[in-house]
């Protein structure tokens, strides 16, 4: 049965509204510059079509940085060593954030944007919350982990190395080449591995 027109306008006004918003977040500029004006007019729609659809520029974002980290949740979630199910915890806690690295760098004004678009605290927001139960459930893998309270700050502590405010200053204004941004968490990640393990108390 062929899809309705309705509909098929509504995936091609998506797939046109996130085109633009991409383009206008890759020119580079401050990610506040870029409204739900300027995305629909880049796109070709109504402004009123946007917030139908999402609501609001904290929810077009979502929608946005969701569309784009779909590849990367789905290869964690049922993907092939070193990101998928079955790796070694260690090894699976390092390649988790070297993905999330990588993919706050090639999204780095969007990421800027969503990180900064409002709400009491980023602890909150959905995508957060998903990182730090991935990465808590993963380093509660770990020989004498499970039960005590070092998951949970560790996982608190590896984000904020790839919070999106600070690949921002790393990449757009100091410089750091990705290659070397990415060596520099790997051994970020296993100094803090390492140190969690050395004081975790005798009874863990």
């Amino acid at each position: 049965m062929p899809e309705p027109r309705s509909r098929r306008d509504a995936v091609r006004n998506r797939e046109a509204v996130f085109a633009a918003a991409d383009a206008l977040f890759a020119e580079g500029g401050s990610p506040e510059d870029v409204t739900m004006a300027g995305i629909a007019a880049a796109a070709g729609v109504g402004k009123g079509t946007l917030f139908r659809a999402f609501g609001d520029r904290a929810g077009l974002l979502r929608a946005l940085y969701g569309a784009r980290l779909e590849p990367l949740r789905e290869a964690v979630e049922t993907g092939p060593p070193p990101l998928g199910p079955g790796t070694p915890p260690r090894e699976r806690v390092r390649a988790l954030l070297d993905a999330a690295l990588c993919f706050k760098v090639d999204n780095r004004h969007l990421a800027l944007a969503l990180e900064e678009s409002g709400g009491a605290s980023p602890y909150a927001a959905d995508h957060y919350r998903s990182w730090h139960g991935l990465l808590k459930s993963v380093l509660e893998q770990l020989p004498g982990w499970a039960g005590s309270g070092h998951a949970s700050f560790t996982a608190h502590a590896l984000l904020a190395a790839v919070r999106a405010d600070l690949v921002e200053r790393l990449v757009g204004e100091d410089g750091v080449p990705r290659e070397e941004l990415r060596a520099q968490l790997g051994a970020h990640v296993a100094r803090l591995l390492d140190g969690a393990a050395d004081t975790r108390p005798a009874h863990d």
